[in-house]
C-alpha cells in the first residue's frame, strides 16, 4: 500500500514526509527523483507470537510514503499538476496544509490552501472524465456499443465533478471496479495534515470543513528534528512539548484507518509474520497474500484468534480448548487472526 504526500508549494510536504519516515523508515529515490519511505507498522503482538513460537526470523509489515518529484524549473500550475499525476498511482492520499508563517512573513491560511488544493484535484478528474465521455460519443459515431456499466459510471463522475464534489463522497462510485483505471484524485481516501509551527498544538477551525476526510496536526520541524534524534533525546523533547505519539505512528495508524486495513498472521518456515489486508476480503485473499499457489491450491485455512492465543498462552492449549477452528475460502479474515493455510499445487 502506498500513500501519496500532496500540498501546494511552501506547504512542507518534505519535512512531513522526513517527520514520517522516521527512524524506522528506509528512504529510496527513484529515476525520477521521487522519494519514496518504506516504514516498518510497529505490532507488539508480532513480538509476543515470537515469544511463543520461537522462529528464527520475525517479520513487521510495511507501508509506503511517496514524496512526489518537482522539478525546479517550473512552478505555479504545472507544477502543482505535476505533483498530481504522480500521486495518481497511490492508493491515498496525505494532503499537507501550511499553518506556519513563511520566511517572507506571509500568513498562512489552511483553509483556504486546502480548498484550492481540492479544487485542483477535481479538475484535473473532470478533464479525465470529459475526455472519456468524448472518445465513447466518438466510438458511438462510429457504430462501437459502449460498455453499459462503463458510461453509466463516467457520467455520474462528470456530474459530481461538475457540481464541485470530490468523488470520495460517493464510495460506491469512488471504488467501483470499472474505474480504478482512470485512477482520479478526488476518489482517493484522503487525510489532512495541518502542519504548525513548533508551538502551536491546536487544529484550526474551519468555517467550512472537507468532506470524509481526517484531520491532524503535525508541527512538522519539530517531530522532523525528533525523528533523527537518539530515543533518550527524543522521549524528553515529546515531553516537553507535550507530544503523546510520534508523527510516523500517528500518521501509520490514520494510513491504516483510511485504506479500511487489518493485520493476519502466519507462522511459516521458522518466521512469524505480520500482513496487511483489506477489511472484509476472505480467506483467498489472504492466502494469495501469503503466496499465489496457496490461493490456487487453497484448501482449508486452521485459524486461531490472537487473543484466544493471548489467554491460553501456547498453541497446544487452545487447541484443547477447541478455539482453532477450520474454515473455508469464504471466511471473513479478523484483524489478529493467525492462520495456517493449507494447499495443495
Amino acid at each position: 500500500m502506498k500513500l501519496g504526500i500532496i500540498g501546494l508549494p511552501q506547504s512542507g510536504k518534505s519535512t512531513i514526509f522526513a517527520a514520517v519516515a522516521g527512524a524506522r523508515g528506509e528512504e529510496k529515490a527513484s529515476r525520477s527523483d521521487q522519494r519514496i519511505a518504506t516504514v516498518i507498522v510497529p505490532d507488539e503482538r508480532v513480538a509476543f507470537l515470537s515469544d511463543i513460537f520461537k522462529p528464527k526470523k520475525s517479520t513487521y509489515t510495511h507501508i509506503e510514503y511517496l514524496l512526489p518529484s518537482q522539478a525546479p524549473s517550473t512552478g505555479g500550475t504545472k507544477t502543482e499538476n505535476a505533483v498530481l499525476t504522480q500521486a495518481r498511482a497511490c492508493d491515498a492520499l496525505i494532503h499537507v496544509v501550511r499553518n506556519f508563517k513563511t520566511m517572507g512573513g506571509l500568513e498562512p491560511d489552511p483553509e483556504a490552501d486546502f480548498w484550492k488544493a481540492e479544487e485542483e484535484m477535481i479538475l484535473c478528474d473532470l478533464v479525465v472524465a470529459e475526455k472519456k465521455v468524448e472518445r465513447m460519443e466518438l466510438d458511438a459515431k462510429r457504430g462501437k456499443k459502449p460498455d453499459a456499466e462503463e458510461h453509466g459510471l463516467i457520467h455520474s463522475c462528470r456530474e459530481m465533478l461538475e457540481a464541485g464534489e470530490p468523488l470520495r463522497v460517493n464510495p460506491s462510485l469512488a471504488t467501483a471496479p470499472a474505474l480504478r483505471g482512470f485512477t482520479f484524485l478526488s476518489a482517493k481516501p484522503q487525510m489532512v495534515v495541518i502542519n504548525n509551527d513548533d508551538e502551536d498544538e491546536a487544529l484550526p477551525g474551519w468555517k467550512r470543513q472537507p468532506p470524509d476526510v481526517e484531520m491532524m496536526v503535525v508541527r512538522g520541524r519539530l517531530e522532523k528534528d525528533i525523528g533523527a534524534m537518539s530515543p533518550e533525546e527524543a522521549k524528553e523533547f515529546m515531553e516537553a512539548y507535550h507530544i503523546q505519539e510520534s508523527a510516523l505512528d500517528r500518521v501509520i495508524k490514520s494510513s491504516y484507518r483510511l485504506l479500511h486495513l487489518i493485520s493476519f498472521f502466519t507462522v511459516l518456515n521458522e518466521e512469524v509474520r505480520a500482513w496487511a489486508l483489506r477489511e472484509g476480503l476472505p480467506a483467498l485473499e489472504a492466502a494469495g497474500t501469503v503466496h499465489s499457489d496457496m490461493k490456487k491450491g487453497f484448501i482449508r485455512a486452521e485459524v486461531l484468534s490472537f487473543d484466544h492465543l493471548k489467554s491460553c498462552g501456547s498453541f497446544n492449549e487452545a487447541k484443547q480448548q477447541g478455539l482453532v477452528h477450520l474454515e473455508g475460502k469464504d471466511y471473513i479474515v479478523k484483524d489478529g487472526d493467525i492462520i495456517q493455510f493449507r494447499f495443495n499445487i
